[in-house]
């Protein structure tokens, strides 16, 4: 009698809506999927320069609004983390198994993504209706710690 032996899971992927993502993280991402060997996909609608590695490649999409975010979502797999400040992909990706986790160190959640989609909507109604609501506060060095920190402990988690 011959048993069918299931497959080892797949090592999840490291996605990362390259796009916006700033220098300082793609940095710490390129050094943590050395360390982890893990698979480290950059994507965007533009050149991007990657170290050579064996677990970094970058991929070029089409010129076109959210090409990046529509391809990351059609490649990723449950278990997979994405980095990304698009808030529609992060709901996308948790809603796909994944975990979403912000340039800033915001860990998505099902709970804090539709609150994020709530004040994305409303933010966008304001500016539709004329007011300055200004951007984001510039990438700071907590930033920087926060994201290292949060990225650290999901790759002890899933790598």
């Amino acid at each position: 009698m011959q048993h069918d032996t299931p497959k080892p899971a797949e090592r999840p992927r490291l996605w990362v809506d390259a796009d916006a993502c700033p220098v300082v993280v793609k940095e710490i991402l390129f050094r943590a999927a050395a360390r982890k060997q893990l698979e480290t996909v950059l994507v965007a609608n533009r050149l991007l320069q990657v170290p050579p590695s064996p677990f970094i490649r970058a991929v070029q999409v089409a010129a076109g609004f959210d090409a990046a975010d529509h391809y990351i979502a059609a490649q990723m797999h449950a278990g997979d983390l994405v980095v990304t400040a698009d808030v529609p992909l992060a709901a996308q990706v948790i809603e796909r198994g994944g975990l979403a986790l912000n340039p800033r160190g915001e860990l998505y959640s099902a709970a804090n993504v539709r609150e994020s989609l709530a004040l994305r909507d409303f933010m966008e109604a304001l500016r539709s209706a004329g007011v300055q609501t200004g951007g984001p506060a510039a990438f700071s060095q907590a930033d920087r710690q926060a994201f290292a920190n949060q990225l650290d402990r999901l790759l002890a988690r899933i790598a």
